[in-house]
């Protein structure tokens, strides 16, 4: 009974502590993405009337959460979701390639905070995964997974009590390499290679932010 005591007791006293110092952040934002195989994909081996250009916008929403470990650093966990879509007629059908791709990262930041406002400076690394569907006369669906880095800047400006609202920008490189259906892949005939969705990405976020 007390070990049971001591134990939740234990407990108590480490959220207590976690929550003086977690930073839970939540928005969306439009990133601006370069996928050249993707591209080349669907410039070369697509009948459309207008031709995609280097970079491309993708909708995207996130959730992180950072944990204080001195008062210039912190470490946390970021979840980022990204909706592509495009669609165009092929041969006189509707063709539609859509795809979701899962961003979750590990994070550092490098702190700067005074009265009402905080600002972040880091990076972080993580898994990448991509759910991808194409839809000529019928739908296949694909996937993939992989890894990513990112590089970022962000900035809190109190709202009132413990609310802020952020605004940040991220360079993102990620590489969930070429989505397939068992043994089957997307192929570029041009090239003659599989279609990988291997990216570079700029983005802009703005949300709100609550610090325990």
């Amino acid at each position: 009974m007390t070990k049971k005591i001591l134990l939740n007791l234990f407990i108590f006293l480490s959220i207590s502590s976690m929550q003086a110092q977690v930073d839970v952040v939540a928005g969306m934002g439009i990133s601006f993405v370069a996928s050249p195989s993707l591209n080349d994909y669907l410039n070369y081996n697509i009948s459309s009337s207008e031709e995609l250009g280097t970079f491309n916008s993708t909708a995207e929403f996130y959730g992180e959460v950072d944990y204080t470990i001195s008062p210039k650093f912190q470490i946390g966990f970021e979840y980022v979701y990204a909706l592509y879509g495009y669609s165009t007629l092929l041969i006189g059908l509707n063709y539609e390639l859509d795809y979701g791709h899962h961003k979750p990262s590990v994070l550092g930041y490098y702190v700067i905070s005074g009265e009402g406002y905080k600002f972040k400076f880091g990076g972080g690394i993580g898994m990448r995964m991509i759910d991808l569907s194409e839809k000529k006369i019928i739908t296949e669906e694909y996937s993939s997974t992989g890894f990513g880095v990112l590089a970022r800047i962000q900035g809190h400006t109190a709202l009132g009590g413990k609310f802020y609202a952020n605004i940040g920008s991220t360079m993102r490189y990620d590489a969930p390499g070429e989505p397939a259906n068992g043994d089957i892949k997307l192929h570029d005939t041009l090239t003659n290679e599989d279609v990988n969705i291997n990216s570079f990405s700029i983005s802009v976020n703005i949300g709100l932010s609550y610090f325990f």
